[in-house]
């Protein structure tokens, strides 16, 4: 049986990242992280947008996903670059804004570069990952029960965005539903998009989007093991970003 890490929302953060993985142990030869235990690496989404460097995280993740070292599933901000991308009319805010100027700070051969590379990386993922023979679901904003195995527009919207009203907070966030307060099923689901000071555990659910690009932490979940590994962020500490679903 394969082993995982499954890192959290790393949103530009390389700095962090390469902390993090350094931590769990893996070994890195041109670009390529390697465990002797031969662990798989597994990002689950927005690894782009709002950090320092989100190139350094693109091509982090495309390099060791083509080596087979390594498995991404795509977040909300990974869907809104990509769309951006392919020339769609989206709004650049909430942190896709600070990846645009990156990608206009390279000359074009590089800007080439790692647009080709991320839509590669975007168009090769699955929706969501079914590993260890359903045991281990890795999705971005988590999945319900009735979802696993179906790839339909409500299965895209709710792993992307979560469990989502249609409503809006006071701060122009969308209210999100507490989907895995009410779950109970058989398989581990490991998600991230709504940050928590703390990894969050809750039936058979682990949230680990611990806000690294708001001052939090960069968490990784090692599976089987169900151990979690955090380095601390270096980014200004934001407390109106953290979510505590709990009260």
């Amino acid at each position: 049986m394969t082993a995982y890490d499954i890192i959290g929302d790393v949103h530009g953060c390389y700095e962090e990242l390469t902390k993090l993985i350094d931590i769990l142990g893996y070994t890195c030869k041109d670009g390529i992280y390697v465990h002797k235990d031969d662990r798989k690496l597994v990002f689950l989404g927005d690894i782009t947008d709002r950090g320092p460097d989100s190139i350094g995280v693109i091509e982090l993740v495309y390099k060791n996903v083509k080596a087979g070292k390594a498995l991404y599933t795509p977040g909300n901000h990974c869907n809104k670059l990509y769309r951006y991308l392919l020339g769609h009319n989206v709004k650049i805010i909430h942190g896709l804004e600070t990846t645009v100027e990156e990608l206009n700070a390279l000359n074009d051969s590089q800007r080439k570069s790692v647009i080709s590379h991320f839509k590669e990386l975007y168009e090769d993922s699955p929706m969501y990952l079914i590993l260890d023979n359903k045991k281990l679901i890795v999705a971005h904003a988590g999945i319900p029960e009735k979802y696993i195995g179906y790839y339909g527009k409500n299965v895209r919207r709710f792993v992307l965005y979560g469990d989502i009203t249609g409503e809006r907070n006071p701060d122009g966030t969308p209210v999100r539903l507490d989907w895995a307060k009410d779950y109970r099923g058989s398989s581990l689901i490991v998600y991230g998009h709504t940050p928590v000071k703390e990894p969050r555990f809750l039936n058979n659910t682990v949230n680990i989007d611990t806000g690294c690009v708001f001052g939090g932490s960069l968490t990784a979940l090692s599976y089987p093991e169900m151990k979690a590994s955090s380095v601390k962020s270096s980014m200004p500490y934001d407390e109106s970003r953290f979510r505590d679903p709990d009260n």
